[in-house]
């Protein structure tokens, strides 16, 4: 029995560089992606193989191309992949603030992140309701997503208009397909800290979502809940603050220097 190591594929080599250039490393970090010919330059290959290769691993979900500026970066199944891994720490710190909004409203909670035009969601802990759906490790449209308002809100007017008109469909007489109400939105929740809108999926009536800021103050997570029995405006308003406190919490236990609002989670039922 030989003790040889295997001998590496070279197409899978092949790969991997691809994959280490997309992840970035010092003055090469750059979160919105690099283009075709910048990787082949960096890997001295030709910019056909390099296409070839990053077409394979976008149907495979390990990367993904901006509609907008066609760059490429990870795609979202390395990173439900690595939730339990590389973005261990979000997933463990988010966790109790999670179960702290579920148990409050007895509704779903989430923890979601921006892929691209996606969202995808790390974590969920479920309310007492006998269905629920499995969204852990599942990429949905931005447009479709509670989070998606909360995890936009620093972009500018003119990126979210170019990535709208990528992905709003097409014949929708409802606030999704409206540029403005979407810019409305984010701009709430710069104002206030939270977002209210409708859900495009499951059953929920409405979706309350915060943005969650990392070390550096950018925005890395979104926690969401669903709404899922009829309520007032107000009263999503009044569930919109105790999300945004929870978010301020999460950031601040993330590195993020923020001083929470006093008495949000006072009266959480």
């Amino acid at each position: 029995m030989s003790d040889k190591s295997p001998a590496p594929s070279a197409g899978l080599r092949r790969d991997m560089d691809i994959l280490e250039i997309l992840a970035g490393h010092g003055d090469d970090r750059d979160a919105d992606g690099f283009g075709v010919s910048w990787i082949a330059e960096r890997l001295g290959r030709e910019k056909s193989q390099i296409s070839r290769a990053l077409r394979s691993l976008e149907l495979e979900g390990m990367v993904e191309r901006d509609p907008v500026t066609r760059r490429y970066r990870l795609g979202w199944r390395l990173f439900a992949l690595a939730a339990r891994t590389q973005q261990a720490r979000l997933v463990r710190v988010a966790a109790p603030y999670l179960r702290r909004l579920t148990a409050a409203f007895d509704e779903d909670a989430y923890l979601c992140v921006l892929r691209g035009n996606q969202v995808l969601t790390l974590l969920s802990v479920p309310s007492s309701r006998a269905y629920h759906r499995v969204w852990e490790g599942v990429s949905v449209p931005v447009i479709m997503a509670a989070a998606g308002r909360s995890l936009l809100a620093e972009w500018d007017e003119e990126r979210v208009r170019a990535l709208l008109r990528t992905v709003l469909p097409s014949g929708l007489d409802s606030a999704v397909a409206s540029e403005d109400d979407w810019l409305a939105d984010l701009a709430h929740v710069r104002s206030a800290g939270y977002a209210v809108s409708d859900v495009e999926l499951d059953d929920s009536a409405a979706g309350v979502s915060a943005p969650v800021r990392d070390h550096r103050g950018l925005i890395t997570a979104a926690i969401s809940v669903s709404v899922t029995r009829a309520a007032a405006p107000e009263r999503l308003h009044e569930m919109g603050a105790v999300v945004a406190e929870a978010a301020r919490e999460l950031s601040a236990a993330l590195g993020y220097p923020a001083t929470p609002a006093a008495g949000a989670w006072s009266s959480p039922a």
